[in-house]
C-alpha cells in the first residue's frame, strides 16, 4: 500500500494512472445524475409544507456538502504538503479550491432561490448562511493569494496557512444552526437516529450527493494533470509524451 502512494506521489506515475480513472468517473457521475435528477423532480412527492419548493433541495444540499467536503480535502493536502513536501498535494490542493468556490457559489445561490418562499427574503445574515458566504471568501483568498505569487512552493505554503487556519469555520458551518438561534432548518440526514425525511426523497438527495461527488474526482483530476503538465514541461516523460 505504502508502494502504491509512493508511486502516485509521481507526477509521471498519476498522470497515467489519473487518465485512466477519468472516463469511468464521467461516465458514472452521468448516469448518478440523470437518474437522480429524475428521481428527485419526478418521482418523488411534495413536500405537505414546502410543496414543490423544496425541490431545489436535490442541488443545494449537495453543494452545501461538497463546498465543505473540499476544503477539508484541500486542509488535508495542505497539511500534508507543509510537512512532507509533496507537491503533488499542492497540485491537488490547488485543482480543487475553484470547484469549491464553484460549489460554495451554487450552494449559496440556491439557498437564496429557496429562502425566498420560505423566508419571505433571499438573504438574511442568518448564522449558517453568513459562516457559508465566509467559506467562499476563503476559497477566493486562497485562489487569489496562490495565484499572486510566484514562487511555486512560496505560493503552497502561503496558500497551505490560509487553507489550515480557515478550517475552523467548517465545523462553525455544520453545528450553526444548533449553536444558535436560525431560521435555517436543522438537520434531516446526518442528524443521529432514523433521518426525518422519506426514503423518497432522501434517495435522490444521495444519489445527487454521489452525483456530486464524481464530478469533483473527475474534474479534479483533470485540472490536476493540466498543472502537472505546466510544472513538468521541462521534464524527460514530458517531452517524451508529446514527441519533444
Amino acid at each position: 500500500m505504502w508502494l502504491f502512494f509512493h508511486k502516485l506521489a509521481s507526477p509521471k506515475y498519476f498522470y497515467d494512472i489519473s487518465g485512466k480513472f477519468i472516463p469511468w468517473l464521467v461516465g458514472l457521475f452521468l448516469l448518478t445524475l440523470v437518474y437522480g435528477l429524475y428521481q428527485g423532480l419526478w418521482v418523488a412527492p411534495p413536500d405537505y409544507q414546502q410543496g414543490q419548493s423544496y425541490r431545489i433541495m436535490f442541488v443545494h444540499v449537495p453543494a452545501a456538502w461538497m463546498s465543505m467536503f473540499i476544503y477539508v480535502v484541500m486542509a488535508l493536502l495542505s497539511g500534508i504538503n507543509l510537512i512532507w513536501n509533496i507537491k503533488l498535494a499542492d497540485v491537488m490542493a490547488r485543482s480543487s479550491a475553484a470547484l469549491g468556490a464553484s460549489f460554495t457559489f451554487v450552494a449559496l445561490v440556491t439557498g437564496s432561490l429557496w429562502g425566498k418562499p420560505m423566508w419571505g427574503t433571499y438573504w438574511v445574515w442568518d448564522a449558517r448562511l453568513t459562516s457559508e458566504l465566509i467559506l467562499l471568501f476563503l476559497y477566493l483568498g486562497y485562489i487569489a493569494l496562490v495565484s499572486a505569487i510566484e514562487d511555486v512552493r512560496t505560493a503552497a505554503r502561503a496558500g497551505g496557512v490560509l487553507v489550515l487556519v480557515g478550517v475552523v469555520n467548517i465545523p462553525i458551518i455544520h453545528y450553526s444552526v444548533e449553536w444558535w438561534n436560525t431560521l435555517h432548518q436543522g438537520a434531516t440526514v446526518s442528524k443521529i437516529g432514523k433521518p426525518s425525511i422519506h426514503a423518497s426523497m432522501l434517495m435522490p438527495l444521495l444519489l445527487m450527493a454521489v452525483s456530486f461527488k464524481l464530478y469533483y474526482l473527475a474534474v479534479v483530476l483533470m485540472r490536476a494533470r493540466a498543472e502537472v503538465l505546466e510544472r513538468e514541461r521541462r521534464s524527460a516523460w514530458v517531452r517524451e509524451l508529446f514527441g519533444g
